[in-house]
């Protein structure tokens, strides 16, 4: 499916993702398509992350994960969450057509994320749609 956001729309997505997750300490954060295509996206610059290779993998994760859980009953896992050493990534699912992930390090706990990253979702969505 084919999306064409105006800046009007990216920008308010980046002011979100800015306000209500990088400020709270969040690496990187982006929302992609399922194709792994890059909507917006927010990180510290200090950060070295193939951002593209990164979301194709994503989408392509998040796809085989959907796989998983219908092969045990499950509709969907609507989140992933992978834990590193030093970062970790948190993929969500804000529609059927886009996923937000964040990366993330140790001094940020995942509970809170989970809660921040559901209230940016619920501000994301509408501009989605509009």
């Amino acid at each position: 499916m084919n999306y064409v956001f105006n800046r009007e729309q990216i920008t308010a997505i980046e002011d979100i993702l800015e306000r209500d997750l990088m400020d709270l300490g969040v690496h990187s954060v982006f929302l992609i398509d399922m194709a792994g295509n890059i909507i917006a996206n927010k990180g510290t610059g200090e950060d070295q992350h193939d951002i593209y290779s990164l979301a194709a993998l994503a989408a392509g994760n998040f796809g085989a994960v959907s796989t998983m859980a219908k092969l045990i009953g499950e509709e969907e896992f609507s989140l992933l969450f992978h834990r590193g050493q030093k970062e970790s990534i948190h993929f969500s699912k804000v529609t059927n057509d886009f996923l937000l992930i964040s990366i993330f390090g140790k001094a940020l706990s995942l509970g809170f994320l989970r809660l921040k990253v559901a209230e940016a979702t619920d501000k994301i969505v509408p501009i989605l749609g509009s």
